[in-house]
């Protein structure tokens, strides 16, 4: 392939050429040779491809066959109730048989979910409905029914009134859930094709119980074509090294929760456990005494190069100097300041809004900083992350945080590090690099006072070309006599 008349790093034109997954040649005037493919840039930005350093591949593929439950799609009691009864739309058929799978709720619509409130909802149809963290279920009378909650059945996470009969909430049993529904491993080609057109060349995903099934789920993915960008996947101890050229193992994935934290020493022996095996830790953080503690367990663990804070949703100075004070990298979600500002406006104590989903503050403590979507829990449009990061406003144009703006140039980096060293030094379009590439369609001066993913031309990832706009300009260079 031959890309013509890009701008890169400022510099046009140059054309970049691209054999088997690397780039080879950049240079000015570089003739096309005979049956290669050539995409003309007009003088568009070529960027490093973009790597999602924190999503959830399975659950954004169940998304797409799920009911929206919350804003911005729904917003009240009676917006619920027509969610919930509404037939599928055209090509999203309900998800596992007649189950009704909710995604996305917010206390602000309806107040707090249990089965009886559901019920008066869908009272003849299982239900279950997803709090818009991933962290809690909601299930009614029938779906508890199914999974034999009041006969019997149980796991830790299951919430139980005075008498002992199932709520309907379950804590942390996402896997579990799905198991004993038996819910079929979802195809990941939509959500491939979607994240090539916003110029996602690479993902992490940092689903907590990744394991075996998952893996293997993972490889075929990328062998059938259907995941075209490079994976690195994050899970539990057991999940074995793939052996997959664009599957790779990732950190260890703890999650803690204020609800039961564990005492420091159990915190540092899992993380020792983790280095000693020779991979690095991942810590869910979302509160300040979340990050206090991961803080803490890391420092007497000995933290290393490749540890993660997740989230890092509330960090205020003093669990920022703790965290500056390791070699750890964070990797934050800097648009739910724009997709749930609003809320956190109201919910939120006031002594800790100005520390929400932070970026300069990070940045200034001399931390690494590197961001991912979290989707489905989150837009996965990384774009919108930048600019969010850029801006600090919420849907209604509230500002939060106005200290935290980042540069675009540094909302960019935040997903264009290497996909085990987020945060590190941003990778380069450079003779001998991997060709994973995003091509804009005007010159990053135009296109970083926009951040959109409109302005994406085409794709390319691992030298091959993964998506193109249905405008932009391709040909098939002739074969010299």
């Amino acid at each position: 392939m031959l890309i013509a008349r890009a701008e890169i790093e400022g510099v046009a034109p140059l054309d970049v050429r691209v054999a088997g997954d690397a780039v080879v040649e950049i240079g000015a005037g570089i003739e096309p040779v005979g049956g290669e493919t050539v995409l003309d840039a007009a003088g568009g930005a070529l960027i490093p491809g973009l790597h999602d350093h924190h999503l959830h591949l399975f659950a954004l593929a169940r998304a797409a066959s799920s009911v929206r439950c919350g804003p911005p799609e729904v917003r009240s009691p009676d917006g619920l109730a027509r969610a919930l009864a509404a037939p599928p739309t055209s090509g999203t058929p309900r998800a596992s048989g007649d189950w009704i799978r909710g995604v996305g709720y917010h206390e602000s619509v309806a107040g707090e979910l249990d089965r009886a409130r559901l019920d008066a909802l869908v009272p003849d149809r299982p239900v279950r409905i997803q709090q818009r963290s991933g962290a809690l279920w909601v299930l009614n009378s029938c779906a508890i029914a199914r999974l034999g909650l009041d006969a019997g059945a149980d796991a830790p996470g299951v919430e139980r009134d005075a008498v002992g009969r199932a709520t309907g909430r379950l804590l942390g049993l996402d896997a579990w859930l799905r198991e004993r529904i038996r819910e079929p491993m979802p195809s990941l080609r939509d959500v491939g094709r979607r994240l090539a057109r916003f110029g996602v060349t690479g993902v992490t995903d940092a689903t907590v119980h990744n394991g075996r099934t998952e893996l293997g789920a993972f490889v075929a993915a990328a062998e059938r074509g259907d995941l075209p960008q490079r994976l690195l996947v994050m899970g539990a101890r057991e999940l074995p090294v793939p052996r997959h050229a664009s599957v790779e193992r990732g950190a260890l994935k703890l999650v803690l929760s204020e609800r039961e934290l564990p005492d420091l020493d159990a915190l540092r022996g899992r993380i020792e456990l983790a280095h000693a095996e020779g991979r690095a830790v991942a810590v869910h953080c979302v509160t300040r005494v979340e990050l206090v503690l991961a803080a803490s367990a890391l420092a007497a663990a000995g933290a290393r190069p490749g540890d993660r804070i997740e989230h890092a949703a509330v960090a205020p100075p003093d669990a920022v100097r703790l965290l500056a004070a390791l070699p750890v990298t964070v990797v934050t979600q800097p648009h739910f300041i724009r997709e749930r500002g609003d809320a956190y406006a109201i919910d939120v104590d006031e002594g800790d809004r100005p520390w929400l989903y932070r970026g300069r503050g990070f940045l200034r403590a001399g931390l690494r900083l590197g961001a991912g979507t979290d989707a489905p829990f989150g837009d996965p449009d990384p774009w919108l992350a930048m600019r969010a990061a850029c801006e600090r406003r919420t849907a209604s144009g509230l500002v939060l945080g106005p200290d935290e703006r980042l540069t675009p140039e540094r909302a960019l980096a935040l997903f264009s590090t290497p996909p085990h060293a987020p945060g590190g030094v941003p990778r380069r379009i450079e003779v001998g690099a991997r060709a994973d590439l995003c091509l804009l369609d005007r010159p990053w001066s135009r296109a970083r006072l926009e951040l959109s993913s409109e302005l994406v031309a085409a794709t390319v990832a691992g030298g091959a070309l993964i998506w193109v706009r249905e405008t932009a300009r391709t040909r098939t260079a002739s074969v010299s006599a």
